[in-house]
């Protein structure tokens, strides 16, 4: 009887991906996926530390798991614990000391290594750690797409071609938990995609740390951005949308933002975390740019994609932040308008230059403002989601809805739609006019499908 695997994922989309690349790893080597831990020979939690309520989440997991793998024992089963991720590279052998559960921690750039340490760990009883990095020794320790069992994702998927940050952020810990930036080469990626459309992928998600700073080689040996990979990633046969995240404002280029305009299959949706409209803020987070590079940025994205939907990230109560600056911030928003947003309170993550500033900001004023500024970029969610009634939409059919012949896909604005689907097929893509909106998604009435070969 094969072992099954669990593989949980906190956080971001890349984790999201890693935790796919590790199940694909994990099937090659025999494992079939469990649905949930409980009756899993092998769970690994595959985590997030950017904020620390994602670290909490984990530490409460792994005492769950306590309970859950000395139960198996008990019955006669093994269960071999993992954390994998960001927690596992920042805190490294620690969690075994506060959890001796724990069999396995490994970093982001290591899990390539995964079927060597069971293999290790089975022969020795011993636990691992395994936190070098070594981006280039990761991708090519999982072999190329073509190699490897793909695991059927849906029409929609993510695929990582950058890794890693320089920017070093006052608040942020990736540069430290996935190392410096780190391109993959063209080859690389294309290949990739054309394996995910054979599997049935209509859409794809470019996946960064700071994604618009790809600096991958091409056939030529030459270094190019990522217009160039969108360009050539939009010839690869079956894949008709292309997206990309996250974005760095300094990173913007002319020609990225020129393909908004020129190339059909860039989808007219840009994620550009600014996090504050102060720049007293900005330079104390050592963003390197200030409010008003921000805005000319959006100025000249918006006149080559004049229906862009733009999205942002934002950080409330960072240390020292003032209420005339937080209205700094609220200006800002307000100035450019978006059709979504993230905004979180500012949490101390230990080793970041701003967790020891002492001008820490009150529990109850990050609140307060969270809300209010939450409050201001709901209202425009509503306006942009609003004023797409009575259009008539591109819509990329994903999944049944609940109701009986009801589908639900995606807008090319990132929106979820649903319509009466009885005659559509998951991956057709679909011109629905919108009728109407729900808190989380838009209504809509099918006029034809459209879906051509690409």
């Amino acid at each position: 009887m094969s072992k099954t695997a669990f593989v949980k994922s906190y956080g971001c989309q890349m984790n999201v991906y890693d935790s796919t690349r590790m199940q694909e790893l994990l099937t090659a080597q025999g494992y079939g996926l469990a649905d949930g831990p409980e009756n899993a020979d092998l769970v690994v939690l595959n985590t997030c530390h950017i904020r620390e309520k994602a670290a909490d989440k984990v530490y409460s997991e792994l005492g769950r798991l306590k309970d859950m793998k000395q139960a198996r024992e008990n019955a006669g089963h093994g269960m071999v614990v993992a954390v994998a991720g960001c927690v596992a590279q920042a805190e490294g052998a620690e969690i075994i000391k506060r959890n001796k559960s724990v069999d396995l921690v490994f970093g982001p750039q290591t899990y390539h290594r995964l079927p060597a340490m069971l293999r290790t760990h089975a022969e020795t009883g011993r636990s691992i750690v395994e936190t070098e990095f070594g981006f280039d020794s990761k991708f090519d320790g999982l072999g190329g797409a073509q190699s490897r069992k793909v695991l059927k994702q849906g029409v929609a998927a993510f695929l990582t071609v950058q890794e890693g940050c320089d920017k070093f952020c006052s608040f942020c810990v990736v540069p430290y938990t996935r190392g410096a930036e780190v391109s993959r080469p063209v080859a690389a990626v294309i290949e990739e995609a054309r394996v995910l459309a054979e599997t049935g992928v209509k859409e794809i998600t470019l996946l960064g740390q700071n994604v618009n700073a790809y600096r991958g080689k091409d056939a030529a040996g030459d270094v190019v951005g990522l217009a160039d990979l969108v360009t050539a990633l939009s010839s690869v046969h079956g894949i008709s949308r292309i997206r990309y995240t996250t974005s760095h404002p300094r990173d913007m280029s002319d020609d990225l933002i020129a393909a908004h305009a020129e190339n059909p299959k860039l989808m007219p949706y840009l994620h550009l975390p600014v996090q504050s409209g102060s720049d007293k803020t900005l330079k104390a987070m050592n963003r390197g740019h200030s409010a008003q590079n921000y805005v000319e940025t959006i100025a000249k994205v918006r006149l080559a994609r004049p229906d862009i939907a733009l999205s942002g990230d934002f950080i409330v109560g960072f240390p020292g932040e003032t209420e005339a600056d937080f209205e700094d911030t609220l200006t800002l928003v307000k100035t450019v308008g978006y059709a979504s947003a993230y905004c979180f309170k500012y949490s101390e993550r230990p080793g970041t230059p701003a967790a020891d500033r002492k001008a820490q900001v009150l529990e109850d004023a990050k609140s307060d403002r969270l809300f209010r500024l939450q409050t201001v970029l709901a209202e425009q969610q509503t306006t942009f989601n609003a004023a797409c009634i009575g259009r008539t939409l591109e819509v990329l059919v994903e999944k049944p809805g609940r109701m009986a012949g009801q589908m639900i896909g995606r807008s090319p604005y990132l929106q979820s739609v649903h319509f009466d689907g009885a005659n559509c097929r998951i991956g057709d893509v679909v011109r629905c006019r919108i009728d109407g909106l729900t808190p989380n998604s838009l209504s809509a009435t099918v006029v034809e499908c459209v879906l051509k070969e690409t």
